[in-house]
């Protein structure tokens, strides 16, 4: 995959309807995302929805900026700020103006925060970043005919039905389908064992798509263990149940924090096997406390590695502005703005637009597009699925690379 900034490549054929009107004005200062107590900037006053006159387009983010799923909401918050920055400063006919919102990953949390971006003025969403929050959303903005995106809420039920909502991950049943393939074709002789989370929709979907396909490729799945959040510190009867049945090969689509005490715990007690995750996983090599050498040897399915040269100028803006590496999240949310922009762009849309017609003016063009993005190639069908490649990474030496 070629994965490039400034990312508006069109369909062969399509064109831009016409330069865009009313543009020309500063979009506002942001603060950092990294400072989780407020949001970045304020959205601007006036009715719900309404536009604003110089050209600037007003987006609002939720996502965990604080609470125990924080890592992939600040990711992909900090992500979409370099993105928004990278085109504020081509200075250009769209400008944008961002703000974040904290949902805490709670779905209540999160239709309030969208309810306070609705009044502050919001024409376009980019979130919430996870799944329950999203599905509760996504309600939301169907029926106020906001056009939003998420950067990584992959079950369908978030974009079921909504012809106004699209994703910018993986859906859950494609990252199943895609692990069990891989799986089939390139280690046919592991034994494999799964644990989930089976109170987490995002885990489920995977784990019941992955095992579907699985066994449709003559795959045999030795060993399940389930769990939920309140009982993610401790997995000694999973990995004894997935050592006893002969596994050395699990696979877990689950959240990097309990992967890390699954590979902690599999170690204490002289389990020997490979760990294959998804895209949840990524972010495992920067847990706090976390011994890194035991994820050596680690599989992980993701459209991102911050360590392929291609991505190197995002890569270096991200780490110049917040001083860390970015995830695939990061690089979710960096995708985002890119989708709005170009959809924006393609839909001649102006900023003087109420958010209903905006969405309107969006939503076929959707089909017509595609974003040369940091996670691939991304184009979309009318449900809202994206179309991209994935790749299979493997840790090496610390880092991420093409397995």
């Amino acid at each position: 995959m070629k994965k490039k900034n400034f990312a508006a490549l069109f369909l062969a054929g399509t064109m831009c309807f016409g330069l865009l009107a009313g543009c020309g004005g500063d979009a506002g200062s942001a603060s950092d995302p990294a400072d989780n107590s407020q949001a970045v900037s304020d959205a601007g006053s006036g009715e719900s929805g309404s536009g604003t006159a110089g050209g600037t387009f007003q987006i609002g983010f939720i996502g965990p900026l604080t609470g125990n799923n924080a890592s992939y909401g600040v990711s992909a918050s900090q992500g979409a700020q370099i993105a928004v920055d990278e085109i504020n400063a081509l200075g250009g006919e769209i400008q944008f103006e961002i703000s974040f919102q904290d949902d805490v990953s709670d779905a209540e949390t999160a239709v309030n925060a969208y309810n306070t971006l609705m009044d502050d003025g919001m024409q376009m969403l980019i979130g919430p970043v996870t799944t329950g929050p999203a599905i509760s959303v996504a309600a939301e903005t169907y029926a106020d005919r906001v056009f939003a995106v998420t950067p990584s809420a992959s079950s369908l039920d978030v974009i079921d039905g909504k012809d106004n909502y699209f994703q910018i991950c993986f859906t859950d049943p494609n990252q199943g389908i895609s692990a069990a393939t891989y799986l089939s074709e390139n280690l046919p002789d592991a034994t494999v064992a799964v644990i989930y989370n089976n109170g987490d929709s995002y885990s489920t979907g995977i784990y019941e798509a992955f095992a579907e396909e699985y066994a449709s490729l003559g795959g045999e799945i030795v060993y399940t263990g389930t769990f939920t959040d309140d009982s993610q510190t401790d997995f000694s009867v999973q990995l004894t149940g997935a050592q006893n049945a002969g596994a050395d090969l699990i696979f877990a689509p689950i959240y990097y924090t309990p992967a890390s005490v699954i590979l902690t715990q599999g170690d204490a007690m002289g389990y020997d096997f490979t760990l294959f995750g998804c895209d949840g996983m990524d972010g495992i090599l920067g847990v706090e406390g976390f011994d890194t050498s035991l994820a050596e040897g680690m599989l992980l399915l993701t459209p991102f590695s911050a360590d392929l040269e291609e991505n190197a100028t995002f890569v270096d803006a991200y780490e110049a502005a917040y001083g860390s590496t970015p995830t695939q999240f990061a690089a979710d949310g960096y995708d985002c703005v890119y989708t709005l922009y170009t959809a924006l762009q393609q839909a001649g849309c102006t900023s003087d637009m109420t958010a209903e017609d905006i969405c309107e003016a969006v939503i076929p063009v959707m089909t017509q597009i595609q974003v040369d993005g940091m996670t691939g190639v991304l184009s979309w069908a009318a449900t809202g699925e994206v179309t991209k490649d994935f790749d299979v990474y493997v840790v090496e030496n610390g880092a991420y690379m093409v397995a």
